[in-house]
């Protein structure tokens, strides 16, 4: 550059292509995004498919479920009758008995000293009697020829029914130190499970006082449960006559480990009143025990019967929480996916009973529940509600 001409810059050919063809190829990038829009929009996802059905109308039992305590049908607390000395323990410690086994025995030889002396006493009692019977006949015809006293023959007939008296006496001893006798052989009075002994041989008893075991009667047993006033109202109301007319309803039992009510029952004892503090009322049913699984002092949950009724169901993976409860998830007729709140009953054959918030025209998503959010759109497909649930779509 000369000194005195003006300043020129020289601009970088790079620079100036850059300059020329960006424009340019912004416009052109426009363009195809323009072009290209339709497209895009028409390859949007569809969708996504789920299945629904109807819920299932069906004629269910209602069960309402309390916690029930397992009681004997007997207890028998084993006292000796008679007094005396123990000389044999025949059972073995919670042992099963029949009636009439024998479990103890005592010192039989008084009783028997004592059956000895009875019979001994009725013998002259008898000779007694036969004497006076003797007697009274031979003075008879003396009377009535006058030879004899009408007193005398009045005092003979005294004689014959005073001896009559003491025969029956003689009897009665007789009887009473026979069965005492008996009752020195301690046997069970009923079936069942004996505890541990609480006398050994030896060991002197009191009759009536001395507790020697103790016996429960453990087939049937007895499921003891209590009500609430708004349960007893539904069941009397169920009973059509009070819940006590409604002895013979059936019950189920569940033991903790078990997964299935497989013990059947009746009821068979409602209270007579309401229990004061708790407001509850107290009922028994009769479970039969064959295998003598259901031990005394045990718990149980306990299925009572209270009616039958026309209920809808859904499968049980169908329901969905959320934090107002339960819910199942349905496709209104636009296909959008609508929750619904309900009440749940039990679980029925593997079917969900829903006690409200349903109807028989919902649509109800059984299967790609996983593919469904409330105010989305889903593709329905038909399904069925059956006693074996239709498998979701994967």
């Amino acid at each position: 550059m000369r000194k005195g001409e003006p300043q020129q810059f020289f601009e970088n050919p790079w620079l100036s292509w850059l300059r020329r063809t960006l424009p340019a190829q912004a416009a052109g990038i426009a363009l195809a995004i323009s072009a290209a829009g339709p497209a895009v929009a028409q390859t949007a996802p569809p969708a996504p498919p789920v299945t629904v059905a109807a819920p299932l109308a069906r004629s269910v039992a209602q069960w309402d479920e309390h916690t029930a305590r397992i009681e004997p049908s007997a207890r028998v607390e084993v006292r000796p009758r008679v007094s005396g000395q123990v000389t044999e323990v025949h059972f073995r410690d919670g042992a099963l008995v029949r009636p009439g086994d024998l479990l103890f025995t005592l010192d039989r030889r008084p009783f028997q000293i004592a059956v000895d002396s009875a019979r001994a006493e009725l013998a002259r009692t008898e000779a007694r009697l036969l004497l006076a019977e003797q007697q009274l006949a031979r003075y008879a015809p003396l009377a009535q020829q006058r030879i004899a006293p009408e007193s005398e023959l009045d005092t003979r007939r005294s004689a014959v029914r005073e001896a009559q008296g003491s025969l029956a006496a003689a009897r009665a001893a007789l009887r009473q130190a026979e069965l005492e006798l008996e009752w020195s052989e301690i046997r069970a009075p009923r079936a069942g499970r004996v505890s541990d002994r609480r006398v050994d041989a030896g060991n002197l008893v009191q009759a009536g006082a001395t507790l020697m075991t103790t016996l429960l009667a453990t087939d049937p047993v007895y499921a003891v449960f209590d009500a609430s006033e708004a349960q007893y109202l539904r069941y009397a109301r169920a009973a059509r006559g009070g819940m006590r007319d409604a002895s013979g309803a059936p019950v189920r039992l569940r033991l903790l480990d078990e997964a299935d009510f497989s013990h059947e029952g009746r009821l068979d004892f409602v209270d007579s009143a309401f229990e004061g503090r708790s407001g509850t009322i107290r009922a028994r049913a009769v479970v039969p025990n064959p295998a003598l699984l259901l031990t005394p002092g045990g718990f149980a949950r306990l299925r009572l019967f209270v009616t039958e009724e026309e209920a809808l169901m859904v499968p049980d993976a169908a329901v969905v929480a959320d934090q107002a409860g339960r819910a199942v998830l349905t496709v209104t007729p636009d296909g959008t996916v609508a929750p619904r709140p309900v009440q749940l009953g039990p679980l029925v054959d593997g079917l969900r009973v829903v006690r409200s918030g349903l109807s028989p025209e919902d649509r109800v998503i059984v299967g790609g529940l996983h593919r469904a959010r409330p105010g989305t759109r889903v593709t329905a497909q038909q399904g069925r509600i059956g006693q074996s649930p239709l498998a979701s779509a994967q």
